[in-house]
């Protein structure tokens, strides 16, 4: 959650109609007045009161003054969006603004890097290293690079509001994902942010068709996979959907485990459930599909994601609660694949490149 609650009444409705004033003025001091009254209304309103202001909010951050405390308001109308307001009416103005900073945050890098040193790493994200030696180092006019530095210290602060409309709409993530995904993962890799849950976020797939060859038995299946955080989650379904239907041999995953994983109400805190590999996930090369990882990071071979299923190397087991508690997932089974189809489909894999452990 983005703000703790408070119970006590609230002007919020007037406090946003006084931002909205003042920003279309471009009152530097009325809307820093209003923005402060419009923070404490926020985390003091009532929900039907936030229902109505979150798409408010988000409607001003591209009118929001770019050096202003922007990431703040998108947190504001994230949170409204947590108590019950639109993900999707909030959704293009809260994600156009975190890409604009994620490519305002990877130019302020290229130019930090092409004026420097070869060995002068990049400064840590924090906006007590902007000052008149930084913006001169940017180069170029003064407003521009401090909106630069600004993006690059609080680019981590745009996660919770993009996290609230994204696990809150696989609309939203069909419409505005992607365009994302790329810009995140460049700056993520700069290894001075971060960004993973942001990351994961943007590359979940909803509605997706897998094949998945379960190389021991021969067998094959196509199914369809939406709404999965990560790679346990994903191992969990298959080995409920595959295991426990009777399609493959090994032990079903718990009744506990399976719910955590696909409940459609949001995960209440955390659990001690455990849940037990049954498989290898295999990319169609033999190189290993962490389960730390991301069903993003199964490949696609003519047209369609290809994930091998073998013995597990070694036994491993984990917390059975799901990455994003707001999201659950789903995998069906949409058919089960002839002999022949799994043949032509395996010849487009390679063996194991794992070295297995002695039992």
């Amino acid at each position: 959650m983005i703000f703790k609650r408070k119970r006590k009444a609230s002007g919020l409705t007037a406090a946003v109609s006084e931002l909205q004033e003042a920003v279309a003025a471009r009152d530097g001091d009325r809307t820093e007045r209003a923005f402060a009254a419009m923070m404490n209304g926020v985390q003091s309103a009532s929900d039907p009161e936030r229902v109505l202001a979150g798409p408010q909010l988000a409607a001003l951050l591209p009118a929001f003054p770019p050096t202003g405390p922007r990431p703040m308001l998108a947190m504001a109308a994230g949170f409204c969006v947590e108590r019950g307001a639109d993900p999707v009416a909030c959704a293009e103005p809260i994600l156009d603004s975190v890409q604009r900073d994620l490519l305002d945050a990877l130019e302020f890098a290229r130019r930090w890097t092409a004026t420097g040193a070869a060995k002068d790493e990049l400064p840590e994200p924090d906006e007590k290293i902007i000052d008149d030696a930084l913006l001169a180092r940017l180069g170029g006019d003064v407003h521009e690079a401090t909106r630069l530095a600004l993006a690059w210290c609080a680019v981590e602060e745009w996660q919770p509001p993009a996290l609230a409309v994204l696990c809150r709409s696989a609309e939203v993530r069909r419409r505005h994902a992607s365009a994302s995904l790329p810009t995140c993962r460049a700056l993520a890799a700069l290894e001075r942010h971060d960004l993973k849950c942001l990351a994961y976020a943007l590359a979940v797939l909803d509605d997706e068709p897998l094949v998945v060859l379960h190389r021991p038995t021969g067998t094959g299946f196509e199914i369809r996979i939406g709404g999965i955080g990560d790679n346990f989650q994903l191992h969990t379904l298959l080995a409920h959907v595959l295991i426990g239907g009777g399609y493959v041999p090994g032990t079903r995953p718990s009744a506990e485990s399976v719910h955590l994983a696909t409940d459609p109400e949001p995960a209440q805190g955390r659990t001690q459930a455990i849940a037990t590999g049954a498989f290898e996930l295999l990319a169609p090369d033999g190189e290993r599909i962490w389960n730390e990882g991301l069903p993003d990071d199964i490949p696609v071979v003519e047209g369609r994601r290809l994930l091998v299923l073998d013995e597990p190397a070694y036994q491993r087991s984990w917390n059975a609660d799901r990455f994003f508690p707001h999201l659950p997932g789903t995998a069906k089974l949409t058919r089960v694949l002839t002999a022949d189809e799994t043949r032509t489909w395996l010849a487009r894999t390679s063996p194991s490149n794992l070295i297995r452990r002695p039992s």
